[in-house]
């Protein structure tokens, strides 16, 4: 789709501003990275932003509107639906405070654990797609359905929660494992998945395979199982840009050594997520192993900064 731009010529300083120190709809883009149809739908149906006009009725934002624009995003980012961040701004509700956030996630939960007592798939697909429909796949599964899921792993000695557990588990699995198989096969780059043994769940590996999907790359996630040693084989069939190794248990020492050995052997970069990858930072410092994290706009950043290193050396 092209780039509007809505943009007249003016008198403007070096740095994009006009005179008066205003920004046009087209450089307000560029530093924000929200397009111009957006920007324009989020003052038109929302009243987030209210710019300036020219005479000829050109958009015109001030340093003002632009940290407005920056605050949206936020808000965005942490899973906020747009019509709820223009009520926080207008209560001038203070853009730290995670609680609205918490307690949205906390109603979606508490309907899906209704529906799991009740053994009621229906509903929980039912669920599953409102969340999707108002969420990225970031929040549908990092801020509602896998802490659910984790609680109800951690109380599995009470009566009827290992059912609870497994029929979520389940449920999850084939709706990732479907969301996977839609990526473009024929994507430019190849980032393989693969866990380290006995260190996660199926689930957890699954979803850090969906949440590293991205336009330009299709993410093989290995089956749970998967021989580290023979993880040369597959990456000669593959061809992978990157191999992510994810874990959400830290490493031992032997673990370490096994991944570092992983690493010269590949012919590609490597790299750690999960749990693990934010306490190993330290003592995988000096290698070239690379720690993604476990969040996934920070696993994104960084393999995209690795892959990008590895085209250019």
């Amino acid at each position: 789709m092209p780039v509007i731009t809505d943009i007249e010529p003016i008198t403007q300083t070096g740095d994009g501003r006009d005179s008066e120190g205003l920004y046009p709809i087209r450089e307000v883009a560029r530093l924000t990275g929200i397009n111009p149809v957006t920007l324009r739908a989020w003052e038109r149906r929302y009243g987030l932003i209210e710019p300036k006009r020219t005479e000829s009725g050109h958009r015109l934002y001030s340093v003002t509107d632009i940290g407005t624009i920056r605050r949206v995003m936020d808000w965005l980012e942490r899973g906020v639906t747009v019509s709820k961040v223009a009520q926080l701004l207008a209560s001038n509700t203070a853009c730290d405070d995670p609680q609205p956030v918490a307690n949205e996630y906390a109603e979606w939960q508490n309907r899906i654990s209704s529906a799991l007592a009740a053994f009621n798939e229906p509903e929980l697909e039912r669920l599953y797609g409102q969340v999707f429909s108002s969420y990225p796949a970031e929040v549908v599964f990092q801020g509602v359905f896998l802490p659910l899921w984790q609680q109800l792993l951690k109380t599995r000695d009470v009566f009827g929660r290992t059912s609870e557990w497994l029929l979520l588990d389940g449920f999850l699995r084939g709706r990732v494992q479907h969301r996977l198989q839609l990526q473009a096969m024929d994507a430019r780059q190849c980032v393989v998945v693969v866990a380290m043994p006995e260190l996660c769940h199926e689930l957890e590996l699954l979803v850090a395979g969906l949440l590293l999907t991205h336009s330009d790359r299709v993410v093989r996630v290995l089956a749970i199982g998967q021989p580290l040693d023979e993880l040369s084989l597959v990456c000669d069939r593959l061809e992978p840009q990157a191999v992510v190794l994810f874990a959400n248990h830290a490493l031992n020492t032997a673990q370490h050594r096994r991944l570092e050995r992983l690493a010269q052997a590949l012919n590609c970069s490597v790299s750690l997520a999960g749990e693990a990858a934010n306490v190993a930072q330290e003592a995988l410092a000096g290698s070239s192993i690379g720690c993604l994290g476990s969040e996934a706009r920070l696993m994104n950043q960084r393999l995209d900064a690795d892959l990008k290193a590895t085209q250019g050396s």
